[in-house]
């Protein structure tokens, strides 16, 4: 396998270079093709366009973009020659990508749009080292003269493509002679994720780290060269990222679309895509959208449909007791279920076809007629979810990882899959579950869990103490999270030790900032951000009785008890209106960390109860403790 990602696109370009690399869309003309060796040519003359403009072995170069065929572009040109990228989205704040530029040392930005560049140049004070600025759509004339106030070059990035061309006509071997020089182990991106405090941590990620699973994906999956995936999520994340890595490295092809159905759907139409990566709330939203439809129909075709669901469901159930496709967690041997699956499945077999023909073929070719299956990461799939995919025969394979191990450590066999699980560890990979001493529990026990494997970080850029914290001394990565291994070692999460939230939607919310802007209102003396694998966020708040109740007395608000006044339309609509006007946009926060629904508790956390001796909400006894009261925040 080839020492960098560099080296590994160059010998696919090598190997099939008449074959497509990518289809975007440019202008009204639909998807065009790019093939491999165009994108080679691509690459070579924007590294030798970085090179003339000063970048070189080791710096830091911001790359603040989305996803689209020209991110793909910079991020090889900056590896090939040895440069480090340090990626963001468009959504990010220019707060956060003034943190992420002048932490990391960039002195050089590549900016997507002339909106990034603003963001970047009204942070220039922040910003001491930044020199040059490149954007890759075209910037207004105010803009270059707000640039050239700031005493920032921009430049454009057909300016600093056309500007290699020279440089690579006299000397055609540039790209691969630099790419030549790099190393398995030399650190590749620097990925910023909130840290508990919500300071983003800089996770160092190797070519070594990203290879080891563009190496042994193929283990998981019938991967077979030509096939093409259809690209929704943001590129910047190493999911997305590590994924066009192993589509170069088994010489497959990337179409560029967006996670909204209005565009996702025809595009499934126009390219037939094999396979697509995706968060849960995708998938969530196909399903919200099959059942909108079915609502809607007449009242024959819901029980077709209710009827046809039905027999898939159960059709499903039996196929994997069959196959032994459920988790044994050591509770009783799977033999039974295998040998009573087989009569009821034979019975309902010739329903399952019926089923196929009615309803579930006509929902599958709004994914085309080649698609294979959905790789789902980013935050737990729904049960119902995964179940109502699998009564269909479109197959969701979850798998599981974090930035810090670039991400995926685990994968449901695409062949044989363990239902309810995200897997095994990959080849080369070891998880252990441990209690709170670091002690090896084994199979079968809920503790926390822990990783070891070529894919883990090399630890947060210029945080050591960090990342001391993150490992244990005999080198396993801490995770966070809580699960358990069944018999074959496929992992099944139940929760989170650490405190980041991941909506269905895959966006990463740290509570702890959010929290601490809630109870800046006098009414709240306590709050608990809640919403892992939810649609939103919602929150647990405890009142400051003393100022409530005060409150009430004020303004005559009627009550018989203390609980009781939590409940009356004038204490509800106070705190609609305190939470909505702390958590908004125009205090920093974004659209998806707003708190959409809330409860109020009548009794104050107390130590060894809700609270650690640290006084530090302990979010799982939070879990336990409310759980009646969390079900009604989240009830659709």
């Amino acid at each position: 396998m080839a020492e960098t990602i560099p080296l590994l696109f160059l010998d696919t370009v090598r190997q099939i270079p008449r074959s497509v690399a990518q289809y975007s869309k440019q202008g009204g003309n639909g998807f065009q093709p790019t093939s491999y060796t165009d994108l080679a040519v691509e690459v070579a003359a924007f590294a030798a366009g970085l090179a003339a403009v000063g970048v070189k072995r080791g710096d830091n170069i911001g790359l603040i973009a989305d996803n689209r065929k020209e991110w793909l572009i910079c991020d090889l040109a900056i590896l090939g020659l040895g440069a480090v990228d340090v990626p963001r989205g468009c959504d990010a704040t220019d707060q956060e990508i003034s943190y992420i530029l002048s932490f990391s040392q960039c002195a050089t930005a590549i900016a997507e749009t002339e909106k990034q560049v603003d963001k970047i140049l009204a942070r220039r004070a922040d910003l001491p080292r930044l020199r040059q600025i490149i954007a890759i759509d075209k910037c207004g004339e105010s803009m270059q003269a707000k640039a050239d106030q700031a005493g920032v070059s921009l430049l454009a990035y057909a300016e600093v493509f056309a500007n290699g061309q020279p440089r690579l006509k006299a000397d055609p071997s540039f790209y691969e002679r630099e790419a030549a020089l790099g190393k398995r182990d030399q650190m590749a991106t620097i990925i910023y994720t909130s840290g508990t405090t919500g300071e983003p941590k800089g996770v160092m990620l190797s070519h070594g780290n990203f290879l080891h699973q563009v190496e042994t994906l193929p283990e998981r999956l019938a991967l077979v060269p030509g096939m093409i995936w259809l690209s929704v999520l943001p590129v910047w994340h190493s999911y997305e990222r590590m994924v066009q890595y192993a589509i170069i490295g088994v010489h497959d092809t990337i179409a560029y679309s967006k996670p909204i159905g209005a565009v996702m759907l025809p595009d499934f139409q126009a390219i037939n895509p094999q396979w697509m990566a995706s968060v849960p709330r995708i998938w969530e939203s196909v399903m919200d959208g099959v059942n909108k439809s079915i609502r809607q129909s007449s009242a024959a075709k819901k029980a077709i449909f209710a009827f046809c669901l039905s027999v898939g469901r159960n059709y499903a159930n039996f196929r994997n007791m069959l196959l032994g496709r459920y988790p044994n967690f050591g509770d009783r041997t799977r033999l039974f279920d295998s040998l009573t699956a087989l009569l009821p499945l034979l019975i309902l077999l010739p329903f399952r076809g019926l089923a196929e023909v009615l309803v579930f073929k006509k929902i599958k070719v709004k994914l085309g007629n080649k698609f294979v299956a959905g790789i789902s990461g980013g935050g737990a799939i729904p049960p119902a979810v995964d179940d109502f995919f699998d009564a269909m025969g479109i197959q969701l394979l979850e798998g599981y990882g974090l930035t810090e191990t670039a991400p995926i450590v685990a994968l449901r066999r695409q062949k044989n899959p363990t239902m309810g699980t995200v897997g095994a560890p990959l080849v080369g990979t070891e998880f252990r579950i441990v209690d709170d001493e670091d002690r090896d529990l084994g199979l079968f026990a809920k503790g926390h869990v822990q990783i070891r494997g070529p894919q883990v970080m090399l630890g947060y850029y210029q945080k050591p103490e960090l990342t001391a914290k993150a490992f244990t001394p005999d080198g396993w990565l801490r995770t966070g999270d809580i699960g358990l291994l069944a018999a074959n070692r496929a992992l099944k999460l139940t929760g989170r030790a650490k405190d980041t939230i991941v909506l269905r939607g895959g966006e990463n919310v740290e509570p702890i900032p959010i929290e601490q802007k809630l109870v800046e209102s006098v009414y709240i003396k306590q709050a608990v951000v809640l919403g892992q694998n939810q649609r939103h966020l919602a929150a647990l708040l405890v009142p400051d009785q003393d100022v409530l109740t005060g409150w009430a007395k004020e303004n005559n608000v009627p009550y018989i008890d203390y609980e009781s006044l939590l409940l009356q339309p004038e204490t509800l609509e106070l705190f609609d209106y305190e939470v909505s006007q702390l958590v908004n946009p125009r205090n920093g926060f974004k659209i998806f960390e707003r708190i959409l629904r809330h409860e109020l508790l009548p009794n104050a956390f107390a130590v060894d109860r809700e609270l650690s001796a640290k006084q530090e909400v302990k979010r799982h006894a939070i879990n336990d403790l409310y759980a009646r009261q969390i079900a009604r925040l989240f009830r659709e």
